[in-house]
């Protein structure tokens, strides 16, 4: 029950504060650090609001090895931001994901739960650009 509540209080306030984990285990009766410890090995679960799109691309080994780091070195210069980061505007979040399930291709961004695979530096740009994106 703990990744259901997890998921169900960052779609709503598109972080998981450390009060609502405080929450979270009172109702499920379970301590504080087991809510972390399920929120920190996901991963999804960032602390401080993030931009209104997500995009990860991943660095796990197979996915370095066909250009996952450069792809999102790329982003984010292309956005001025720092991995993790978020766009001036509010409307991306770049960051890193260990492993999206796509060993097969380059880099894989998850984006509004929806994947774009292969991808190269132009098709980089102009998935930031159908989003909108904006330098920092």
């Amino acid at each position: 029950m703990t990744l259901p509540a997890l998921h169900l209080v960052h779609e709503q306030l598109r972080c998981v504060p450390f009060q609502a984990m405080a929450e979270i285990a009172e109702l499920l009766e379970i301590t504080s650090a087991e809510v972390h410890d399920t929120m920190s090995f996901y991963g999804f679960f960032p602390q401080a609001p993030i931009g209104d799109v997500r995009v990860w691309i991943c660095r796990s080994l197979s996915c370095m090895l066909r250009g996952g780091d450069e792809l999102l070195d790329h982003a984010c210069h292309r956005l001025g931001i720092e991995p993790g980061e978020t766009t001036a505007g509010g409307e991306l979040t770049v960051e890193f994901a260990e492993c999206l399930g796509s060993a097969t291709s380059p880099g894989r961004p998850g984006r509004r739960r929806a994947s774009l695979r292969p991808l190269d530096e132009g098709q980089v740009d102009l998935m930031l650009a159908e989003l909108g994106a904006r330098s920092k």
